[in-house]
């Protein structure tokens, strides 16, 4: 079975889901409205969530579906090891560029940017997981270029799952959307203070859209490397572990009370035995 219309399915689904997702959290309020205390919570449960369907996705099905080929395990976790890196040194530069920006808009006025919308909004961002500075009127267009890009590299990843499984890309396609919610619900908060509610919206679900346009490039690269899927997987993989551990777990590291620390670990958990279930269900259809 040629798998083109379950990417363009996934992808469309992971890309402009996710929007209408976090659009749909937000206008039910559980991150909208004026308490800042309520919605921050709400916030680390997402982030919990899509940490804990990274991580599994990454550890219990993409690393082993790629050493299921029977490549050499010292090639696939240099792989690994050189895909972190990689999302590491993209990280370090952006937020070299971003610093230097952020030195340049104190000169213009101090007591803008991070107090004026707060710290709940972090980068839409290409694999690296970067938090963004929070743009100013004209900044808008970049936040919908890094949020395309970003798609645009989540698509290729699903494609690549699924010319290996298609549950595999099933449960990549959940794992990137799970990720993507609290993504995408930074990026209407930003969005909204240039633009009414239903442009940004728009302009949002347009970047998502780019999920499907790198469903259709991955699948045609990866057709034609077949040879070279495992470490495709991998570099998925590394994406997904980067994610996870330097921008979302990061956030979570937080002092918090007994009940909160308890939701905090039952929404990671949560987000793991999410894509087991999927995974099965996947399975025994």
């Amino acid at each position: 079975m040629n798998p083109i219309l379950p990417i363009v399915v996934a992808t469309l689904a992971a890309g402009i889901g996710s929007v209408w997702i976090a659009a749909g959290i937000m206008r039910v309020g559980w991150l909208a409205g004026h308490d800042a205390q309520a919605r921050g919570k709400g916030e680390q449960h997402l982030l919990s969530l899509a940490a804990g369907a990274l991580l599994a996705t990454s550890f219990m099905h993409l690393l082993p579906e790629a050493f299921e080929s029977r490549r050499d395990a010292r090639d696939l976790l240099t792989m690994l090891l050189a895909g972190v890196v990689f999302f590491f040194l993209l990280d370090k530069a952006e937020l070299w560029h971003h610093g230097h920006e952020h030195h340049h808009d104190e000169g213009e006025g101090e007591g803008e940017g991070e107090d004026a919308h707060g710290h709940g909004a972090h980068a839409a961002h290409p694999p690296t997981g970067h938090r963004r500075k929070t743009p100013s009127r004209g900044g808008g267009w970049a936040v919908l270029t890094g949020d395309s890009v970003h798609c645009f590299g989540d698509g290729i990843l699903i494609a690549s799952t699924f010319m290996a499984d298609l549950r595999l890309g099933l449960v990549a396609a959940l794992a990137v959307l799970a990720h993507e919610v609290p993504h995408h619900i930074s990026d209407l908060v930003v969005l909204r203070q240039t633009s009414d509610r239903g442009a940004a919206l728009l302009k949002v679900s347009l970047a998502g859209a780019f999920t499907a346009l790198g469903g259709v490039a991955g699948w045609w690269l990866v057709d034609r490397l077949a040879n070279y899927l495992p470490f495709f997987l991998v570099a998925a993989s590394s994406s997904f572990i980067y994610v996870a551990l330097a921008d979302l777990i990061p956030q979570l590291q937080k002092r918090l009370g007994a009940r909160e620390t308890m939701l905090q670990i039952a929404w990671l958990f949560a987000g793991i035995v999410l894509v087991m279930l999927v995974s099965n269900l996947a399975h025994e259809h």
